[in-house]
């Protein structure tokens, strides 16, 4: 998935597209958006998705019931920045002063949030000091971080939104009977290093979240929706150093997660690298979980791996393709190579990786990367901010969730706009359009030596399966039994001949798709 700095920038981008000089209502009478449709036609593999609140309620609808209808039923935000930065404040006023004055007062140091949610009256805390304002057309709040509102100094934190769009998403979701995991806020980085946090400002970030969780405590109560936090500081599923920064980050705020929201879960998504020379191979990662796993604080915790093949740092191919040139959209990232030349692993090998020790209380989720490293001539994708990425398709979404395997509990995918949404031309179909229509299509994500009342067989694992056929190589065996669980499953007679063999799987709607697997 993209860096963290990236996905600040895409949501800074669309919010102010959205509130540019218009303050929308935070809750519209139903009456002016549609009926909801709340029925899921095309159930899809990939269950969550990343969005982006919108501070329009009918549009936010739109968009949860857009994946709402292909099976998804998990939405998550990403944290706006804390930061320092005070460039985009400078039209908030009180009383014709600057807001980040406080006659009377000491102001030590100014952060700047900028969101799309309006916070309830429980983050008033300080009368004359903490404020909502309304200022040349914008909803702004200052909000203090001392100790006590007696206090001579004062941090100060300013506070700009386009409108309630968290609490748009969080209603509509109650209403699809889906879970939202707002992002926590993202901690500043460091100007030398922006991939790692800037601990001097530890004390404040805990303080401001510490606000914003109470407020979603007492703002969400009775919302079903509301499913915990998402952590939305990225960083590497590896060994890492007993005094990391990030890891620092994660025990300090999931503290205060834990303190605030007892019960609720976190997720976390970090990233991996298999790109030889930059990344790190697939024996690190098990560690790597392990001491993300340690900052839970108690918590349920989700941890959902990117597979790392819409960067280009993580292929997707079979254990028998390790010598086969790259995919082609592959080499303007590591060159015309050989999968074994350019990387250390696979997807596949890091999730089972991953997969070897997970702890009690943490969940291994799979995050599909929805996108292609660049564009293509003539696709949709993501223009601006940079970098550039392209439209990738359903089969290779379906490629991924192959990749995933039995192992992931779960599998979401970053991110809904504009991934699975834009289109090249107004008549062309988005990527959401092919999977509602290519859905009932099988999905193999593992398959493996099963004998059935003393006789050898194989057992085959995924999604789509009932009814039908298998065929491993050129043989064609009718499935004699099938089950449903968290994945389905077929069983067939038939004994592989090598250490591998390409298996089909055509299920009783006539949809068929291919996959090769190691035969244990």
């Amino acid at each position: 998935m993209e860096g963290a700095w990236v996905h600040r920038i895409l949501w800074l981008v669309v919010a102010v597209a959205f509130a540019v000089g218009l303050v929308l209502p935070e809750d519209p009478r139903p009456e002016e958006c549609p009926s909801r449709d709340t029925r899921v036609v095309a159930p899809y593999a990939v269950t969550g998705y990343w969005v982006m609140p919108r501070a329009d309620r009918c549009v936010t609808q739109r968009m949860v019931e857009a994946v709402h209808a292909i099976g998804g039923d998990t939405l998550i935000t990403f944290g706006p920045r804390f930061s320092s930065d005070q460039e985009d404040f400078a039209d908030c006023l009180v009383d014709g002063r600057p807001c980040a004055e406080l006659p009377g007062k000491r102001v030590r140091q100014v952060y700047t949030y900028a969101t799309s949610e309006e916070f309830g009256q429980s983050m008033l805390r300080c009368p004359g000091i903490d404020r909502r304002i309304e200022s040349r057309g914008r909803i702004f709040y200052r909000l203090s971080l001392a100790t006590s509102c007696a206090d001579p100094e004062h941090d100060l934190v300013l506070v700009s939104t386009d409108g309630d769009g968290l609490g748009n998403l969080v209603r509509e979701a109650s209403a699809y009977g889906m879970t939202v995991f707002p992002g926590l806020p993202a901690a500043p980085q460091r100007a030398d290093k922006p991939w790692e946090p800037d601990l001097t400002h530890l004390a404040a970030l805990r303080a401001f979240t510490g606000r914003v969780l109470a407020d979603y405590r007492e703002r969400f109560k009775g919302l079903a929706a509301f499913g915990g936090v998402y952590q939305s500081f990225e960083l590497a599923m590896r060994a890492r150093s007993d005094k990391d920064p990030i890891i620092s980050l994660y025990g300090a705020q999931h503290a205060v997660v834990a303190s605030a929201l007892p019960g609720k879960k976190i997720v976390v998504s970090p990233y991996i690298d298999a790109r030889r020379g930059r990344g790190f191979p697939p024996a690190q990662v098990e560690e790597g979980l392990a001491d993300i796993a340690g900052t839970r604080a108690g918590m349920p915790m989700a941890i959902a791996v990117q597979d790392g093949r819409g960067t280009g740092k993580v292929p997707v191919y079979g254990p028998h393709e390790a010598g086969a040139k790259v995919a082609p959209r592959l080499v303007p990232v590591v060159g015309d190579v050989s999968n074994a030349q350019a990387y250390y692993g696979s997807t596949g090998d890091y999730v089972e990786a991953a997969a070897r020790r997970v702890p009690d209380g943490v969940e291994l989720w799979v995050n599909i990367e929805g996108f292609e490293p660049s564009p293509a001539a003539g696709e949709c994708g993501r223009v601006d901010p940079l970098p550039l990425r392209g439209r990738t398709t359903k089969s290779r979404l379906d490629q991924q969730i192959m990749a995933a395997g039995t192992h992931a509990s779960k599998i979401i995918s970053y991110g809904w706009d504009p991934f699975f949404t834009c289109q090249a031309r107004y008549d062309t179909p988005s990527l959401a359009d092919d999977i509602a229509a290519g859905w009932q299509q099988p999905i193999i994500v593992g398959a493996s030596r099963k004998d059935m009342n003393g006789r050898p067989g194989i057992l085959v694992e995924g999604h789509n399966l009932r009814g039908g056929v298998l065929r491993f190589g050129g043989v064609e065996v009718k499935q004699e039994r099938y089950g449903r669980g968290r994945l389905e499953s077929a069983w067939a007679p038939y004994v592989p001949t090598g250490e591998w063999t390409s298996i089909t799987a055509t299920n009783a709607a006539g949809q068929s798709s291919t996959s090769a697997y190691v035969m244990r």
